[in-house]
């Protein structure tokens, strides 16, 4: 069967083959379908070949055809197989050839790696919580350096609140460490007590704070997780410092849509947990889709 040709279309929303049949993935599609007609379209990552041919930049599709590159693009990558060889190789091409990307690849690659996004945080004078890691393959090397106790163990790529737990000590670690995978470092970080199974989960699109959620763990977990079985509880307004701290934590690390974790501290003051790239939200958060479609029309005016 022939290839079909991508449609041409002033606006992407460009799905890695891992998020193409995701509820977030189906939605966008519909409500951009609505909202931008013909000027729209679904492009996988997997359906585009890069090239330079005269010395110029060049996207062709499977069938050799040549492809107009968008004026703007909305991105949905899975974090944690991401490939800078591959997905992050196809942003570069199309931020060269002048599409405005939504989120742009610098600042994905700095959330896919959750030390690389501590250190934009930490370097903004963010507050972050305490916080050690290795670049060896040997993770009792650093617990032996001295790590937080207790602390939360997760690996640098991850979601979902997968490859996550809670230490109680040094020595717990080091009795595990045999079983952490060795492909990605870990991280081993202050445990904030107060926010055991309850975090505040801010989504932010373009510098402001558009859906806000107090997640909470229906089972004990550490972890608030939706995936893992966790509730959210909208609460807008309710929390305004930790609102304010998200969006300034999604603007330094250059995320236009992001969602960001904050952890309740025993003084009333907020703690950045994470910033993610590849946020999700329920069907029912509108206000999210709305605030993306207003973005992407400004960028095709």
């Amino acid at each position: 069967m022939a290839e079909e040709p991508l449609p041409e279309a002033e606006l992407w929303l460009l799905l890695g083959p891992a998020v193409r049949e995701s509820p977030v993935a189906k939605r966008l599609a519909r409500d951009f379908a609505a909202a931008f007609g013909s000027r729209f379209a679904v492009v996988s990552t997997d359906r585009v070949l890069l090239g330079v041919t005269g010395g110029k930049l060049t996207l062709h599709d499977l069938a050799g055809r040549p492809i107009t590159p968008p004026r703007a693009a909305v991105v949905r990558l899975a974090m944690t197989p991401l490939s800078t060889d591959r997905e992050i190789t196809l942003l570069r091409q199309l931020q060269a050839m002048g599409t405005q990307l939504i989120n742009p690849p610098e600042a994905i690659l700095t959330c896919v790696n959750k030390f690389w996004q501590l250190q934009a945080l930490a370097a903004a004078g963010l507050p972050v919580p305490d916080t050690r890691t290795y670049t060896d393959t040997r993770p009792d090397l650093a617990v032996a350096a001295g790590i937080p106790e207790p602390c939360v163990v997760k690996a640098v790529r991850g979601s979902g609140g997968h490859q996550v737990f809670l230490a109680r000590d040094a020595a717990m670690v080091a009795d595990v460490q045999g079983c952490l995978r060795p492909d990605v470092p870990f991280l081993f970080q202050r445990y904030v007590r107060h926010s055991h199974g309850r975090d505040l989960r801010v989504i932010v699109v373009e510098g402001r704070a558009v859906a806000v959620g107090l997640r909470s763990s229906a089972n004990g977990l550490m972890q608030s997780n939706v995936s893992l079985g966790g509730t959210v509880e909208p609460c807008p307004g309710r929390f305004p410092m930790a609102e304010e701290l998200a969006v300034r934590a999604a603007e330094q690390v250059g995320l236009v849509l992001a969602g960001v974790d904050l952890l309740f501290e025993e003084d009333g003051a907020f703690t950045l947990c994470e910033v993610n790239a590849n946020v999700r939200w329920g069907a029912r958060v509108t206000q999210v889709t709305d605030a993306l479609i207003a973005a992407c029309a400004s960028r095709l005016t």
